[in-house]
């Protein structure tokens, strides 16, 4: 039982003064933690929440006309890049329409993707870019409606705070707004 044994040094610490839990820790003892598995929480990318710097939150992109009357709603996480939700928005054009989109949406592949279907795109090129498109202020002066059209979607406490947990509860109550805001 002496100190060959090791028993002596396991006996001194046994009162508590060896492992010591972390009062502010929610596992039971010091040294645990979360399971090593590589595996994402289920439901997070189906539901259209993201970790960013902000904390889980999700993005709303928008299509609309004009007159910032929206035609068509898109729910990504908020870790997701602006630009991926371009490709589903953008997929029907109609020919001859002016684009106007904001920073987030400028790379070449957007911009490709207006123009082949017949399409202007006015976007704004990001400071980073070393070829500049051509712009006009003027046209991009009217992409306030789109800034409008979401700022009276958020006067509705439901969509402003997503108090939804599923994404297609969401979008549909996104879409009932809408549709008694703009379309009635």
């Amino acid at each position: 039982m002496g100190g060959e044994r090791h028993l002596a040094r396991d006996l001194r610490h046994a009162g508590g003064s060896g492992w010591t839990a972390c009062r502010s820790s929610d596992r039971q003892h010091a040294y645990e933690g979360p399971p090593l598995s590589g595996r994402r929480k289920r439901g997070a990318l189906v539901q259209a929440i993201g970790i960013s710097r902000g904390g889980r939150n999700s993005k709303l992109h928008a299509l609309t006309d004009g007159e910032g009357r929206p035609l068509r709603f898109l729910l990504t996480g908020g870790n997701v890049a602006d630009c991926r939700a371009a490709d589903v928005l953008l997929d029907d054009l109609a020919p001859r329409t002016i684009v106007l989109a904001d920073k987030a949406y400028d790379s070449n592949a957007i911009r490709d993707l207006i123009e082949r279907q017949g399409a202007v795109p006015n976007i704004p090129s990001k400071a980073n870019r070393r070829w500049k498109s051509c712009f006009s202020r003027s046209l991009y002066k009217g992409r306030n409606a789109v800034e409008r059209m979401f700022c009276r979607l958020k006067d509705y406490r439901r969509i402003a705070t997503r108090y939804d947990k599923l994404a297609t509860n969401f979008l549909g109550a996104i879409y009932l707004v809408a549709a008694v805001t703009w379309w009635l």
